[in-house]
């Protein structure tokens, strides 16, 4: 971060931590603090930015492998942190995280407001050095040499950098009690824990597209949920101890629309999709699905349905892509017209939904393909552009004079419809 600064300004960024031109980064390892020093509690590293008078500091803990942080751990960090001055206490490990500011680890509240506490995966640090080498973001050569090591080194069996490649044991015994119809409470530790690995996998399913595109792709948070992980936690607990699915939003750059992925406990299965508005410049529902279908050519049939959205509160309607594309007349509606179109992708996962890790292999197989399918092919439609009227090319031609030679003759057509109507009475 300290040597590749562009690389070390873009991470800084992500905890909104603003820096310029003169600013300043300084990275240590092994520190030994003037207050609270015992050799039990020892952060691996402090960060020091410096902006003209400005100075902002944070401890930073880091963890690989198997090994997780602890609550008891960051408590005493937090309060080193405060007796000390520091500003922020910085975690780094295989455990993920939504958003920087949504700690993986709970924390009381008293703990929290002694120090600002972030927290990166080690795959999302791999993927921005990732990204920042393959979108030319590194401009000195010698500073590129040294992300490319470090991405060497990360990304080597042995640095114990990994995914999330499991779900915990809750997640099993949430599916099996959902299949035998047994009744969810939002309150319960099993939902609590299932609800927040799959913020876990969806964060990591973000970062696998992004290296996969070459761009940033998001898991969209609602803003309420971003200024309080805590409310987060309780909705989607809540929400999913109603409908037994579990929703995230991912953003990706330049496309026709937001992926919506939802994972169905009652139907063991996952789904994925996206939805565009019909092309207003056509006029039927026959016309706008075939402006549809060119877009999805590409797609596997069998694992793929339209859903049609009427005007008015109506339902919906729904027809798998095989048969619209040998029957597109069964999508009518009679007197109706399509409004909009989501492009919805299913695939049943059946026995392996319950198991911890075929549940995440096959998600993380699902939706990329997803994309490649659909995501990357639909477009969203655009009213052209207008067009300058032959009878106005020249400027002249929308001059005063002409515009005033316009106007006498709508005068003239208003007395002459005038004339016209008088003669009939």
């Amino acid at each position: 971060m300290e040597t590749v600064e562009d690389f070390g300004k873009a991470l800084l960024s992500d905890l909104g931590i603003k820096t310029g031109a003169r600013t300043r980064l300084e990275a240590y390892t092994e520190v030994v603090l003037q207050k609270g020093g015992d050799a039990k509690v020892r952060p691996d590293g402090l960060l020091v930015l410096r902006s003209g008078a400005t100075r902002w500091t944070a401890l930073v803990e880091a963890k690989v492998g198997n090994t997780d942080l602890t609550a008891q751990q960051l408590e005493s960090y937090l309060e080193l942190a405060r007796l000390n001055g520091i500003d922020a206490l910085l975690t780094i490990s295989n455990q993920f995280a939504p958003l920087p500011s949504h700690h993986p680890v709970a924390l009381s509240g008293a703990s929290l407001k002694k120090a600002s506490l972030w927290h990166w995966s080690w795959m999302y640090v791999l993927t921005q050095a990732t990204l920042h080498l393959e979108n030319g973001d590194v401009g000195d050569r010698e500073q590129r040499v040294i992300l490319n090591e470090m991405i060497r080194f990360l990304s080597h069996p042995s640095a114990g950098v990994k995914g999330f490649d499991q779900m915990p044991a809750a997640w099993t015994a949430v599916a099996n009690a959902v299949q035998a119809g047994g009744t969810m409470s939002a309150k319960s530790s099993d939902v609590q824990e299932v609800v927040g690995a799959w913020y876990q996998e969806t964060r990591d399913l973000s970062l696998i597209l992004s290296r996969q595109l070459g761009e940033e792709v998001s898991v969209k948070v609602p803003r309420a949920h971003v200024a309080d992980p805590g409310l987060r936690i309780k909705e989607d607990a809540e929400r999913f101890a109603q409908e037994c699915r579990l929703r995230s939003i991912f953003s990706v750059p330049n496309t026709a629309a937001a992926i919506e992925v939802a994972v169905d406990f009652n139907r063991r299965s996952v789904y994925a999709s996206m939805r565009v508005a019909a092309p207003g410049d056509r006029k039927s529902t026959k016309a706008r699905l075939t402006w549809l279908l060119r877009q999805l050519s590409k797609s596997k049939p069998e694992s793929v349905h339209v859903r049609f959205y009427w005007p008015g509160r109506g339902a919906c309607t729904q027809h798998p892509l095989t048969v619209l594309r040998e029957r597109p007349e069964v999508a009518e509606e009679s007197g109706k017209v399509v409004s909009s179109f989501e492009v919805v992708y299913a695939r049943d996962l059946a026995g392996r939904f319950a198991q911890r890790k075929n549940f995440v292999a096959d998600l993380e197989q699902a939706i990329p393909d997803f994309y490649e399918q659909v995501g990357q092919h639909l477009k969203a439609w655009q009213p052209q552009a207008p067009k300058i009227k032959e009878s106005r090319a020249d400027p002249v031609d929308v001059g005063t004079e002409a515009m005033q030679k316009e106007a006498e003759l709508g005068v003239s057509e208003r007395n002459a419809l005038g004339d016209g109507s008088s003669g009939d009475t």
